[in-house]
């Protein structure tokens, strides 16, 4: 097969899917798992085919010209296919969720056609070869997720996507007047490791302008302060819509394009040197501290998890932002352990309030021994985020500190450890709620299950995958075969060897 055709095959295994299912009748339940899954499976298995290829040399990429001197160019290099892993499996685990907790409810076709839809994005987000390619899907992305926002039809809701549009539209404005200004300057060339523009006479005020406006338009996304604070509102969408904004699709893309344009666009060592790099590292420290601090004040569990995305995405602009290897490590690993433990802590939060109707944190007393299996899936993904060795947030934040050390900047680990005893104050509290709290008598609104498990078994499975991917991740970190051996590669080329 032409590699040529790859990056299509990625993306149409959740594009045809995904329209089809608009079509689907309500009661054809088995077609539209059936589509569902089988996609996703695909998609998984194409992934991993191309990043072996990828490992041998292989190159897989795809362009057509859209006007003269701008192509739209699909290319699956190295930190794509970091991307592309993340999303594909936990697009699986996400869809099998699904299904179980929206297997009553009205509109499915609607939301799984643009829950499908909103994965395709993703997967050209992470493809995209050069920075007008990036622009458009990355607004594809915006488009196909605010139905799923809104998905309940309830008045919060959408009140929470009208903030939604409101700030992603305005930042997809500020990331394309960037794109068009870059473009008039140095035109529209591919994205490479070293980034494009140090050897282009371009006056350092055009280059600032154009860095503000590209960090603004992805901060949004990235939920940077002070573009964050759609993020808390848009949790009035179902778990699994949570679930995909956190870990994969909207907040990781935004950390995502936050990496090409440091990386690819400027280069670390010439962002650096212009004072761009210290400007993003200050806009990601205080980040971390304030999404924090508001979780420690939250008593809405998805409210608190979603300040606490707020917080944890900003550690891959902060590895990214210490312009040296160890802190980019520590910034793109983190990529993917933050997905896997924030999907873990957002299904087990959505098994709590579908299966007993638990929303609020004092809600949690005694839960562990209801759900112990769910419970330990939460206590997992809570501790990773601590950053409790060995798991896999303890290697993020391991390199992190490595890396702020290994620069001299010795105030990051400061903010590090400030960061670490926030997370503890507001995630232990639920860990013990949970499983040394006095149970109530009567649970907020139990589900009767016709299930042997304490819930619905595609419900429970996801969130143990996932836990159990945060301790192996962590436990053999130090093999190749993880992604730490993967992104130390990365790393290697944008540093020369270094």
């Amino acid at each position: 097969m032409d590699n040529s055709v790859w990056p299509l095959l990625i993306i149409a295994t959740s594009l045809i899917p995904g329209i089809w299912i608009f079509f689907i009748p309500e009661h054809q339940r088995f077609l539209r798992s059936a589509l569902n899954i089988g996609g996703a499976l695909i998609k998984l298995q194409l992934v991993v085919l191309v990043l072996i290829g990828l490992y041998t040399g292989e190159v897989y990429q795809i362009q057509w010209q859209v006007l003269p001197g701008l192509e739209l160019k699909l290319r699956i290099d190295g930190l794509a296919g970091l991307f592309l892993l993340l999303s594909a499996f936990l697009w699986l685990i996400t869809t099998i969720y699904a299904i179980g907790y929206l297997e009553n409810s009205p509109n499915r076709s609607r939301f799984f056609g643009f829950f499908t839809l909103c994965v395709s994005a993703t997967t050209g987000v992470a493809m995209a070869g050069n920075l007008f390619s990036f622009v458009l899907f990355y607004e594809l992305l915006t488009l196909a997720t605010w139905p799923l926002v809104v998905h309940r039809g309830t008045q919060q809701a959408i009140a929470a996507g009208r903030v939604y549009l409101r700030y992603t539209l305005i930042g997809g404005g500020a990331l394309l007047v960037g794109t068009v200004i870059l473009h008039r300057l140095a035109g529209s060339p591919d994205f490479v490791p070293g980034g494009y523009l140090d050897d282009l006479a371009i006056h350092q005020a055009w280059l600032w302008l154009v860095f503000g406006l590209l960090i603004a338009g992805l901060g949004v996304k990235a939920a940077l302060v002070p573009f964050h604070s759609w993020l808390p509102q848009a949790m009035v969408a179902p778990a699994p819509v949570s679930a995909l904004l956190h870990a994969v699709a909207v907040v990781k893309a935004g950390a995502f394009g936050i990496v090409r344009v440091m990386f690819e666009v400027y280069g670390i060592e010439f962002a650096h040197g212009l004072g761009m790099a210290s400007v993003l590292l200050v806009m990601a420290a205080l980040t971390i501290i304030y999404g924090s601090v508001r979780a420690l004040f939250e008593m809405d569990i998805k409210k608190r998890l979603a300040f606490s995305t707020v917080s944890q995405v900003s550690y891959v602009a902060l590895g990214i932002a210490l312009a040296g290897p160890l802190g980019a490590i520590g910034g793109l690993i983190h990529i993917v352990h933050q997905g896997l433990m924030k999907i873990t802590l957002f299904l087990t939060a959505g098994n709590y309030a579908e299966t007993l109707g638990i929303h609020k944190v004092h809600e949690l007393s005694g839960v562990g021994r209801r759900m112990p299996w769910t419970t330990v899936a939460f206590t997992l993904g809570a501790l990773g985020m601590i950053g409790l060795p060995p798991l896999a947030g303890f290697v993020s934040k391991w390199y992190l500190g490595l890396g702020a050390w290994e620069v001299g900047l010795y105030w990051v680990l400061g903010v590090l450890f400030i960061s670490s005893l926030l997370n503890a104050a507001y995630f232990l509290p639920l860990v013990y709620r949970a499983w040394f709290g006095e149970a109530p008598a009567q649970w907020p609104h139990e589900q009767t299950l016709s299930t042997k498990f304490e819930t619905h078994w595609m419900l429970l499975f996801p969130p143990l995958i996932t836990a159990a991917t945060v301790v192996l991740l962590g436990v053999f970190a130090g093999y190749a075969f993880t992604t730490l051996g993967w992104v130390e590669w990365l790393v290697n080329q944008e540093f020369n060897g270094l």
